[in-house]
């Protein structure tokens, strides 16, 4: 190794302690025997590590912002941007400003500079192919990740992680209970944590229920013209598929153009219960109660939502070959938003929560700046099922 390639990482790795104990060993800070200081310090000194310039500047003093580093394709999803607006909102109750980073300018070396200028960083659904990644993970700064980074590098100082198998799974559930057979996913392309985890879970969900499950990739910010056209090439192939979960944020009202080309009705046949329609509201497992003549909103946290209820009818296939395009098609997505909450029909979604979601990914950070949590924390973010109309009865 040379002094530009040995990282904090590769000195903890031989001396066979965390990163975090490498830092504070070579500072002179915290609580590290003084056997292990030594030892540190020697293979420090052996493999040639020298520390980052910028990583000593912000020991002197405080820059006063943290970077957020988010996906390339960020710039036009509703999520990025709800995430970022819930992350400036907690950064701003510290004081700090956020600096949003260019991807175009943390690439090829230039993570030195960056960490000059804040005091951490942010990295959200950080990708294996991200050439930038690596870099701002070995900074010198503290670094928190939005889902982990599953690619070779430096770890991060914490991570705030959702269950998103957990959450693909509540939907297959959910779509099952209503009816679905041969439900389709549409997941995304990509080696962040959460298409990774996407399309793992809608395989081994198929193999766990002995269901088969259409996959198809997708772009990871896949429009809803990709979203139409694949949909479309799905259901010509495989007229079976009476379920389309769609992964990508703001592409399933292309699933639905594809549903009412292929002549699908989306959504149910009428599922009714005395006095009017019903579909279940879940919160950690718990049903609420249901309203006698009443509607009730569907939303679960955590979990799957609920069943059918007594009376209800579920969509059947006719039996003969060629009439599939007349069977209910149920819609679903992995991320709502405005898209999915404002389709016709509505789409029944999962609420990722991006701003709280934004806003626990700094709050992290701000926690670990100012020495309230250890390095190396891992914190969870829950999310929500919300079930409307394109896979529940009409009112």
């Amino acid at each position: 190794m040379t002094s530009r390639t040995v990282t904090l990482l590769d000195v903890a790795r031989v001396a066979g302690v965390s990163k975090s104990t490498v830092s504070d060993a070579l500072q002179g800070s915290g609580r590290v025997a003084e056997a292990t200081r030594e030892r540190v310090r020697a293979v420090a000194e052996e493999l040639g590590y020298r520390p980052n310039s910028a990583a000593r500047r912000l020991r002197r003093s405080s820059t006063g912002a943290i970077g957020l580093h988010l996906p390339q394709t960020a710039t036009r999803l509703d999520y990025y941007m709800n995430l970022a607006f819930g992350a400036v909102a907690r950064a701003q109750e510290e004081g700090l400003d956020v600096v949003l980073l260019a991807p175009a300018g943390v690439a090829g070396g230039e993570s030195g500079r960056v960490a000059s200028r804040v005091d951490g960083l942010l990295v959200i659904d950080p990708e294996v192919g991200d050439s930038a990644v690596p870099g701002l993970l070995d900074a010198g700064v503290p670094v928190v990740t939005g889902e982990r980074y599953l690619g070779p590098a430096a770890a991060p100082s914490g991570a705030v992680i959702c269950d998103n198998a957990a959450s693909l799974t509540a939907l297959l559930d959910h779509v099952t209970e209503r009816g679905a057979r041969h439900p389709a996913v549409l997941a995304p392309a990509g080696t962040s944590a959460w298409a990774t985890a996407l399309r793992a879970t809608a395989a081994s969900w198929g193999q766990e229920h002995g269901v088969a499950v259409a996959l198809r990739t997708v772009p990871f910010a896949a429009t809803p013209q990709e979203a139409e056209e694949t949909t479309l090439a799905l259901l010509r192939t495989d007229p079976a598929v009476d379920a389309v979960i769609c992964a990508p944020d703001g592409a399933a009202p292309g699933v639905l153009r594809a549903a009412a080309t292929a002549g699908r009705t989306v959504g149910t046949v009428s599922v009714r219960t005395a006095g009017g329609a019903t579909s279940g509201r879940t919160i950690g497992g718990a049903t609420s109660g249901r309203t006698a003549g009443g509607t009730t909103s569907g939303r679960t946290i955590g979990s799957t939502t609920s069943g059918h209820t007594a009376g209800s009818t579920t969509p059947g296939r006719t039996g003969e070959a060629g009439t599939h395009p007349r069977t209910p098609l149920l819609v679903a997505s992995c991320v709502d938003g405005t898209a999915t909450r404002s389709a016709e029909p509505p789409v029944t979604a999962v609420d990722l929560r991006p701003a709280a979601y934004g806003r626990a990914c700094a709050e992290l950070l701000c926690d670990i700046l100012a020495g309230r949590t250890a390095p190396d924390t891992v914190r969870r973010h829950t999310w929500a099922l919300e079930t409307r109309a394109s896979t529940t009865p009409p009112c």
